[in-house]
């Protein structure tokens, strides 16, 4: 049996929608090559290359093939071990603080109790919007005892504390991090819980439930998906952590120009002149933040399916 042949005018709105959707597609295309493949790609090629001084160092310097020689000099480098020891203490504070704080104040702001609420969404979220740089400015203003309102009501309590310590680094760098970011991970959650149906809460309060039973037994079961996005973006931000410790390093004994990796990432390209050391370990912190990213994603699905 022979099948007919399509009418015209269907044979060709076929190429037309495709090539529409070309003239869509394209132009992303095109920016994604630029911005992320081309970058990565020289990155890589750098890496492979390392500067080299001839002779006693008056006749210049002469760029030679190193192989995986950038990598081993990375690895092996106690500057940027001691980086990572940084971030995994400051991960370790970090994530529960603003894991905690933004599902408290989400799920206080979706309490029947709660009134102003956009006012307090407004309040919490502005910090966000100022720059990372500025609010880093702003807390060192704060931190500094001769400026700090602050610390003058610490020392009318009779507390004493140096914020630009060794020992206080990591706290330091957590609190501002935690102050300009802990908004932007309550709106993830007070918007996932604002998706729960609301007979499933009106069920639970005619079972007896009361709010803190509701909040722990039904609302955060339901946004869990929402948890583990904010928890994917934490960990990839305390991974990329630049900003907030690098304005740090101008009062702070204890935060040098290495001390996290994407600092030490800054000092080896624009102070010791080192590109291609440079490149490799921020290759080798891209492969960590993909490696940390499939972790807690795979982590979050099973918690999801549990």
């Amino acid at each position: 049996m022979t099948v007919p042949a399509p009418p015209p005018a269907r044979r060709t709105a076929v190429p037309a929608r495709r090539r529409a959707a070309a003239a869509y597609l394209v132009p992303f295309f095109v920016l994604f090559a630029l911005v992320m493949i081309a970058p990565i790609g020289y990155a890589v090629w750098t890496s492979l290359f390392r500067e080299q001084s001839s002779g006693l160092g008056f006749g210049g310097t002469e760029t030679v093939f190193a192989g995986l020689g950038n990598y081993a000099d990375a690895l092996g480098d106690p500057a940027l071990r001691a980086a990572f020891l940084h971030i995994v203490v400051y991960v370790a504070l970090y994530i529960p603080l603003m894991t905690c704080a933004a599902l408290l104040l989400a799920l206080l702001l979706d309490s029947a109790a709660a009134r102003a609420k956009r006012l307090f969404q407004l309040a919490l979220f502005l910090p966000y919007t100022v720059p990372t740089v500025i609010a880093a400015i702003i807390w060192v203003y704060l931190y500094s005892p001769s400026l700090s309102p602050v610390m003058d009501w610490f020392g009318a309590l009779g507390v004493s504390v140096d914020f630009f310590s060794a020992p206080m680094a990591v706290p330091s760098v957590v609190n501002i991090v935690t102050w300009h970011y802990v908004g932007y991970n309550m709106v993830i959650l007070y918007a996932a819980l604002q998706a729960i149906p609301r007979e499933t809460l009106e069920a639970a309060t005619v079972d007896g439930a009361g709010a803190i039973r509701t909040a722990l037994r039904i609302k955060v079961p339901h946004i869990r998906s929402a948890l583990v996005l904010s928890l994917l973006f934490t960990c990839v931000g305390a991974i990329q952590l630049f900003n907030e410790p690098y304005m740090l390093t101008v009062q702070s004994e204890g935060v040098n120009r290495d001390w996290s990796p994407v600092m030490y990432v800054h000092k080896a390209a624009f102070v010791d002149h080192r590109p291609g050391l440079a490149s490799a370990a921020a290759l080798l912190i891209a492969l960590l933040a993909g490696a940390l990213s499939f972790a807690v994603t795979k982590l979050g699905n099973r918690w999801k399916a549990a």
